[in-house]
């Protein structure tokens, strides 16, 4: 009687976390993108922030506490911090979706704080079960907190490339439109941010698209810049330009 009491409670438990995981998600709007081994769910939570779910897999990119419960969200299987500023790198919110299984990757400027991550230089190239995720740069070249004094400095952080099936999908983190765009290639989405004055402004991320034309465009880390002043900038015949909003 007593076992069935536990097991009566614990499964109460797990239902109302579920359903409390399952209600926190639709706060958040998302698109589906279908790739050849299966749906990728792009989450759009806020800031500089993603979750991505490509079949059972679960990813976050750079997890920040104050524009989510992540109590309430799942459970990551992959982690990706961008760099080591408070809004990309916080380790409560990693606290709260990291398991003994979970894998997490980030810039070596980050790596004192994660000690169980695995550090990704620029151009680095690692998989993690059918997914492959590139590391490439992220940095400033006009925008300064002072004179030769970038927001962020060149091969300090990173962005990455995520392989999910026959889809390649690019989050920038924070940067400007940099000489290294015109190598990417075929980019099936992109996120670009355009939160001033840390990274671009609409035009020079509509400079960026020029520079590798990816299929579709979704401005991120936008603060309160305002995201209409970049569709007309967009030649919609190559880039389609999808605005979601971000907490």
């Amino acid at each position: 009687m007593k076992n069935h009491f536990i097991f009566t409670i614990t499964g109460i438990f797990l239902i109302i976390m579920t359903t409390y995981s399952m209600s926190a998600q639709k706060d958040f709007s998302h698109d589906t993108i279908n790739t050849d081994m299966g749906p990728a769910e792009l989450w759009f939570i806020g800031h500089g922030t993603l979750m991505i779910k490509f079949n059972s897999t679960v990813i976050h990119i750079d997890p920040y506490s104050s524009v989510a419960d992540y109590q309430a969200l799942p459970k990551a299987d992959i982690i990706l911090v961008t760099h080591q500023h408070g809004d990309h790198l916080d380790l409560k919110a990693i606290g709260n979706i990291k398991t003994e299984k979970t894998k997490i990757f980030c810039n070596r400027l980050s790596a004192p704080k994660l000690p169980d991550a695995e550090i990704l230089d620029n151009g680095s190239l690692v998989s993690y079960s059918e997914i492959k995720i590139e590391a490439v740069p992220a940095y400033n070249i006009k925008h300064e907190r002072s004179p030769g004094n970038p927001f962020h400095p060149k091969g300090e952080g990173n962005g990455y490339i995520m392989t999910l099936g026959n889809k390649r999908i690019y989050i920038a983190g924070d940067t400007e439109n940099i000489p290294e765009m015109e190598k990417l290639k075929d980019i099936d989405v992109a996120f670009l941010p355009m939160n001033l004055p840390y990274t671009m402004t609409p035009d020079m991320v509509a400079d960026a698209v020029k520079m590798f034309y990816p299929r579709i465009l979704y401005p991120y880390h936008f603060g309160n810049t305002d995201t209409q002043l970049l569709v007309p900038l967009v030649d919609v015949n190559r880039t389609e330009v999808r605005i979601r909003e971000l907490k």
